[in-house]
């Protein structure tokens, strides 16, 4: 029987606590189905400044191509020190240096969340290399040049090999899905860049022609996003608009906080809540675990088809189920209008878990 070897990287803020809380949930659902785990701590963030002089050190980046996967805690870049700052940050190092291609999204309404767009479930697959985002769009250096104090040129970058690798990404989940795949861009104003990643996906949508295509330019698709997401099943996208849509449909169908994804390639994955790190209430053991415990559920499900272990997609529905059964049972977080704690809400879906009979 495999032992999967999974990191854990606490990262910043809140991130040591929901992220502690999500291994203790996944330990107690890995025991129950006699899954076997091997769990590695390395340090990223504030952590790894303080032991390496570096937030996201060869040390780490080395260890985790040894894991199968791994889950990590958000980041506050924005705080580290100027010589750091200056740098890529964390989540964008591993997934450059990594050629983490594709950051996957969904947004689904959950019991015990509000909804403002009723009920919805999409997912929006976003390439997570190039486009407009300048620190990871380069071979070497950065995508953005000050000419003078007054004047910066900022790229954008797109190529053929990664908008296909996206687009098949998302077409083969639309497959398992409603068969509907939307294609979002800007081709009207920027038609050489965002109009090669449009023909691009209609290039590959010729190669799954059971799935439906529609396409919007950006600008309309936060529109329609808020006034009939559930039309919607797979999305997908450049960086950046990935990046502000994502964080939308999380918002529309119940809090940002709720929001999971993971980034991945052939080869590896990464579990990460699509939050930030929430300095505010680092500490107070109040912030909400749901984001990154379903990004690890996402996890279990890549692993398990990578694997071909159906057991790892059963622990990762036994958590699932035991944090929908905790919510149905009013047992939430302060963001949500509950009264539990971090740690209250990671016992009780462990509770959940332990008392449920398995078919």
């Amino acid at each position: 029987m495999t032992t999967y070897r999974l990191g854990v990287l606490h990262g910043d803020g809140i991130g040591p606590e929901i992220v502690s809380a999500t291994v203790s949930v996944f330990k107690t659902a890995a025991r129950k189905l006699n899954v076997e785990f091997d769990w590695v701590e390395l340090p990223i963030g504030w952590d790894a400044i303080d032991k390496y002089n570096d937030p996201t050190p060869e040390f780490t980046k080395n260890a985790l191509q040894a894991c199968h996967a791994w889950i990590m805690g958000p980041h506050d870049s924005a705080a580290y020190p100027p010589e750091h700052k200056a740098k890529r940050n964390p989540s964008g190092e591993l997934r450059h240096t990594l050629d983490l291609f594709a950051n996957v999204r969904p947004a689904k309404t959950m019991p015990g969340a509000k909804s403002v767009v009723g009920e919805a479930d999409l997912v929006i697959y976003r390439e997570n290399t190039e486009g407009f985002y300048t620190d990871r769009n380069m071979y070497v250096g950065t995508g953005e040049w000050q000419i003078t104090p007054d004047v910066v040129v900022s790229t954008g970058v797109f190529t053929r090999k990664a908008v296909e690798r996206i687009a098949h990404a998302a077409f083969k989940m639309a497959m398992q899905r409603r068969k509907k795949v939307t294609i979002v861009h800007k081709a009207n104003v920027i038609k050489l860049g965002t109009g090669l990643f449009l023909n691009v996906c209609r290039e590959v949508a010729a190669q799954y022609p059971e799935v439906s295509v529609d396409d919007y330019h950006i600008d309309a698709m936060t529109a329609h996003l808020v006034r009939r997401a559930k039309d919607f099943d797979v999305i997908v996208t450049e960086n950046m608009f990935g990046d502000i849509l994502s964080d939308l449909a999380g918002e529309l169908v119940g809090s940002l906080g709720l929001a999971p994804s993971i980034n991945t390639n052939d080869r590896i994955a990464m579990a990460q809540a699509a939050h930030g790190s929430a300095p505010d209430i680092a500490g107070k053991n109040i912030g909400n675990p749901i984001g990154i415990m379903l990004s690890t559920v996402m996890l279990m499900d890549w692993l398990s088809e990578k694997h071909e272990d159906n057991r790892l997609q059963e622990v990762g529905k036994l958590v699932e189920e035991g944090i929908n059964k905790a919510l149905e049972d009013g047992v939430k977080t302060r963001d949500l209008g509950g009264t539990a704690s971090t740690s209250d809400f990671a016992e009780a879906i462990s509770e959940r878990i332990l008392t449920k009979v398995l078919n």
